[in-house]
């Protein structure tokens, strides 16, 4: 009974310990925070997994070992956009100094955005990020507008402001709370001269206005006292006369004031025309200067594309040249081994092949007992067949159609008819073997007879 007391409270124990321990998952998100919960969070529509699951209040069990979470503050983010030297739609730069108000947006979407690009990121890098988006947005919305409209329609200015910025902002997890333009000025004085002329022409009319006044004033008071004189110079015709002269001197008056008048309203307009005069010509100014420097650009844009394809084109074809020389070289190089090693191969032959004759040469003599002249005359034996058919040979070739002799029959001084000598001539026209090897630079060897004439002196011998 004791162990299973003891076993109940230990199992009490262990089940509080695992309640209180899942109580201290749950978290709950501040209001002026987003919780950001990644890990394992579940699927997108389309399938895909999710990358984190934002929350902007409310309670969320955080499942461990596979969830995690941390928070993006909410806390409005002020930024100082001191713009500089922004071109206009004229082509005159402007300063536009200005702050802006952003913030992390709650909208679902958007709030995916800020988890995916912001979080873990400090403060002043997000102020930075921040500020190039409205930096580069500012500037496109200035060059989409005139000075007078940014100078006087401030809503309009704002309104594009507001909405390019707001939604490169988005893409990135933000949304804009407020636009702060403090001053709109320019190096050129364009802004200047027209708060010059503005002020100029309210003054203008302001005057012009007191002067009608004054004028219709004193019309009113001539009249009354016009009247006045007419009936009192019934019964007075001096002072009808003093009447006529002052009124005379006042009609003077009137008329000097307003020459005044005219000569003032003319200066004004001198004054106005002069300032949009010079208005215009610093415009212009700036254009042709501008104008100018598109020019260069270009010119430098345009001479580098060519310099530039034309040392493309300069190293493709000394590259190609290169290469086909190498090619050449190569193909030289191996026709000059060829024909080397065929020169070599046929020397190696032909010193073979003398090499091997010499040795029989040698072996020939030897056999002979070492007389060369015995050794020539078993070489001669060993051809005397094939010169004798060379000397056959000789006449072979010769074609006799027909032969016609006439022999009657006497015999010559020698006792041969002249047939027989006519085939005795015709045998003769052979060349002897003594002649061929004269011919060769040797003497006949003795074995094969010698000539008619050295006959005695060999018997004699």
């Amino acid at each position: 009974m004791q162990a299973l007391v003891t076993f109940l409270v230990i199992l009490a124990v262990v089940v509080f310990a695992i309640l209180l321990w899942a109580l201290t998952r749950f978290r709950k998100c501040p209001s002026d925070k987003i919780m950001v919960i990644y890990g394992k969070v579940g699927k997108n529509p389309d399938g895909s997994a999710r990358s984190s699951l934002c929350m902007h209040g409310g309670v969320r069990f955080i499942v461990p070992v596979i969830q995690s979470y941390s928070y993006l503050d909410l806390t409005p983010i002020s930024i100082g956009v001191d713009l500089r030297n922004a071109l206009s739609r004229q082509n005159i730069r402007i300063d536009v100094p200005s702050s802006f108000t952003v913030g992390i947006s709650t909208e679902p979407g958007v709030m995916q955005n800020a988890a995916e690009r912001l979080l873990g990121l400090k403060l002043s890098e997000i102020q930075d990020l921040a500020k190039d988006i409205i930096f580069g947005q500012l500037r496109l919305v200035i060059a989409t507008m005139d000075i007078e409209e940014i100078n006087t329609d401030r809503d309009k200015f704002l309104e594009e402001v507001s909405r390019n910025v707001e939604t490169e902002l988005k893409k990135i997890g933000l949304r804009l709370i407020n636009v702060n333009v403090t001053d709109i000025s320019d190096e050129s004085g364009y802004i200047t001269a027209l708060g010059r002329e503005a002020a100029a022409k309210a003054i203008n009319d302001a005057k012009r206005s007191v002067a009608e006044k004054n004028r219709d004033g004193a019309i009113g008071e001539a009249n009354a006292q016009m009247d006045e004189r007419i009936n009192v110079a019934k019964a007075n015709s001096i002072a009808v006369q003093g009447e006529n002269t002052a009124q005379a001197e006042i009609s003077m008056s009137n008329a000097q004031l307003r020459e005044r008048q005219a000569e003032a309203q003319k200066i004004a307009t001198t004054a106005e025309k002069i300032q949009a005069a010079k208005a215009l010509e610093e415009a212009y100014a700036a254009e042709q200067a501008a104008e100018q420097a598109r020019k260069a650009r270009e010119m430098a844009t345009l001479e580098a594309n060519v310099i530039v394809k034309a040392e493309i084109e300069k190293r493709r074809l000394e590259l190609e040249a290169e290469a086909e020389a190498e090619q050449v070289r190569r193909r030289a190089k191996g026709e000059a081994d060829a024909i080397f090693a065929k020169m070599q191969a046929e020397a190696n032959g032909l010193l073979e092949m003398l090499t091997k004759q010499a040795a029989g040469f040698a072996e020939l003599v030897r056999a002979a007992g070492g007389s060369a002249e015995e050794a020539l005359r078993l070489m001669i034996a060993d051809k005397l067949e094939e010169l004798m058919r060379i000397q056959v040979d000789a006449i072979s070739g010769i074609k006799i159609d027909k032969v016609t002799v006439w022999d009657g029959g006497a015999g010559a001084g020698d006792g041969k008819t002249a047939t027989a000598g006519f085939l005795s001539g015709l045998l003769k026209s052979i060349p002897p073997l003594s002649e061929v090897f004269e011919q060769a630079g040797m003497n006949l060897p003795s074995v094969l007879g010698t000539k008619a004439e050295e006959a005695p002196a060999k018997a004699e011998e």
